[in-house]
């Protein structure tokens, strides 16, 4: 017995010691809101205070033309749509900016990451922007904000464009990040302790072409992670997600009149090419574009050729 019990604290003792080295490596302060600015926020870069939130955003191209509303999913930040600027910034009114708890914004001061507001806080800013009507762009969680938005304010979208956007139930597995920030144990850690090679994991999950995710690539979600007050706000909205009831809503989208765009990448490892399906038989006036051996972000993936099949349906 004497020898089984030391056997058991040996193994708990070198467990909490790799635990604590595995830790103090990985610890990272939070990065403020200043020195991140330097990198990530030039011009065109402004900031308007909205709900108690400094509220990062860019207005670039055209801008007496039709507005372009640019909306990203979790985890990114405006720039996941720069490689889109080019081909639309001579002939629209491009608007992109960063959600509560992602990017340059920050966390909520009340922690509301619900649906419901970030659609009013997509119509809050477009109010302050002085926008009327536009065309709605989202990925992922953006995706779903677009069209919660089209369904409840009609009058604001002309045209819908949907990129691998969550609205569906989903069976594939839920991503590392969302499962350790449901964990009680591990949320806590998660505050602090936050691995690069995680965010790098994350990466290579939503992207389809591995080369395409690189060094400077991980360095930019890395350092938005970081962002005072963002790793908390990652796992209250991780946990608001796990409690929102999405099969009572889905409804909304056979409501919605607009033409709608439906972009995915078939190699989408978060959100199934069948919900893609989904959305083309609910939406009156859907069409549907998918994309061989492309992840989740294909406007990151392939802007040039995402650009041109948006182009196409916006001139139609």
């Amino acid at each position: 017995m004497q020898t089984l019990k030391r056997i058991f604290l040996t193994i708990l003792l070198v467990f909490i010691a790799i635990f604590l080295v595995f830790s103090a490596f990985h610890f990272h302060t939070d990065k403020t809101l200043a020195e991140l600015k330097v990198k990530y926020a030039p011009p065109p870069s402004q900031f308007v205070e909205m709900d108690g939130m400094p509220v990062h955003y860019r207005l670039e191209g055209a801008l007496d033309s039709t507005a372009m509303v640019l909306i990203h999913g979790t985890g990114a930040s405006l720039h996941t749509w720069q490689g889109w600027i080019p081909h639309f910034e001579k002939h629209y009114r491009l608007i992109r900016f960063d959600l509560p708890a992602f990017g340059l914004t920050g966390p909520h001061p009340t922690h509301d990451y619900s649906l419901e507001y970030y659609v009013d806080f997509v119509n809050q800013l477009l109010q302050k922007l002085k926008v009327d009507s536009c065309v709605m762009v989202g990925n992922s969680l953006g995706g779903h904000i677009a069209w919660r938005f089209a369904a409840k304010y009609p009058e604001k979208v002309q045209k819908l464009v949907l990129i691998d956007a969550s609205a569906y139930p989903n069976n594939k597995p839920i991503p590392l990040a969302f499962k350790l920030a449901r964990n009680q144990l591990t949320n806590t850690l998660m505050r602090y302790v936050t691995p690069r090679s995680l965010v790098k994991k994350s990466l290579l999950d939503v992207y389809g072409n591995d080369e395409l995710v690189t060094e400077e690539l991980v360095d930019r979600y890395f350092d938005m992670q970081l962002r005072e007050g963002n790793r908390s706000a990652f796992i209250a909205r991780a946990n608001q997600v796990k409690s929102e009831t999405l099969e009572q809503e889905i409804g909304m989208i056979q409501t919605i009149q607009q033409p709608t765009l439906i972009l995915w990448g078939e190699e989408d490892n978060w959100l199934p090419v069948e919900h893609a399906n989904r959305f083309f038989d609910d939406l009156p006036n859907g069409k549907l574009v998918t994309y061989e051996g492309i992840g989740h972000v294909p406007m990151e993936e392939i802007p040039d050729e995402t650009a041109k099949d948006v182009w196409l349906f916006l001139q139609k």
